[in-house]
């Protein structure tokens, strides 16, 4: 990019005032990336689920956070009609032939499951136990040619935590609207089950990742630590493995480097295409 030109980042909060790590992260992420650059970005955030608050369509970029509960039992909310809104706007945008700019976006977590679910590419089902841990990543095809995924090793290590899931994708769906699987989970031979989505690319304006690509590791041993999460941690999965995911999250080649790439990608690659339509 030439000049000073402010970048305005919209965050899509999805939280519905839990306490949670994610928001922070994002925070941060997003003013490491503006010192790191000297770039003059600023963003603003909007409470969803609760005040049903959505951004205009003034914004550059737009990050689409996780969030707890069903992707399914909010079906017909108003809040839903609301964020489905937002999408339609930034669809009629980007569609727009005469826009220039098109506006990026990023969905995580239970955001990417909405999308999935909105756009009918793929099945959205409850897993049969909670999804929790670092675990390995497996890149498809489509997904070792993804901008935002450069320099990402394969697999690679992301936070998942999530009691849904994203399976079964329809190829016809799919190629109808020109969206690509670039991530599916790891592969786990003793269970009779399909392997979950992790990543979507659902046109060249939009992206969502199953996975916390935000997560860092204090917000992940902050978490991990409470004493409910450790207590079901250790009911689920046993003693040894709580303590081999406290290990991990200093492991610089897992969370850490997943936490350097993937959204600091994503912003290098929003940025790109807003100068070349500058």
């Amino acid at each position: 990019m030439e000049g000073p030109r402010k970048i305005k980042v919209a965050i899509l909060d999805l939280y519905e005032g839990h306490p949670n790590q994610g928001m922070r992260c994002i925070r941060e992420l997003l003013d490491g990336y503006s010192a790191a650059h000297d770039i003059d970005l600023t963003y603003d955030e909007f409470e969803v689920r609760i005040r049903r608050e959505v951004p205009d369509m003034s914004y550059d970029i737009y990050i689409s956070s996780g969030g707890p509960g069903s992707p399914l039992d909010s079906i017909g909310s108003l809040w839903e009609e609301a964020y489905f809104g937002w999408l339609s706007e930034v669809e009629r945008h980007n569609n727009n032939a005469n826009q220039g700019q098109k506006k990026q976006v990023l969905f995580i977590c239970h955001s990417f499951q909405l999308i999935c679910r909105h756009y009918a590419i793929a099945q959205v089902t409850s897993r049969k136990s909670t999804a929790f841990g670092v675990f390995p990543v497996h890149l498809q095809e489509e997904g070792k040619d993804e901008p935002v995924f450069a320099g990402l090793r394969d697999p690679f290590y992301a936070v998942d935590s999530r009691s849904y899931q994203v399976i079964q994708p329809d190829k016809t769906r799919l190629a109808e609207i020109g969206a690509r699987v670039l991530a599916i989970e790891k592969e786990r031979p003793h269970v009779p089950l399909e392997r979950a989505i992790m990543a979507v690319r659902f046109s060249d304006y939009m992206i969502g990742t199953q996975f916390h690509p935000e997560a860092d590791p204090d917000g992940m041993s902050i978490h991990l630590q409470t004493p409910d999460r450790k207590q079901t941690v250790i009911t689920e999965y046993g003693e040894e493995k709580w303590q081999s995911m406290i290990q991990q999250l200093n492991d610089p080649d897992k969370i850490l480097w997943t936490h350097s790439h993937v959204i600091p990608n994503f912003l290098d690659y929003a940025l790109r295409v807003i100068a070349v339509a500058s």
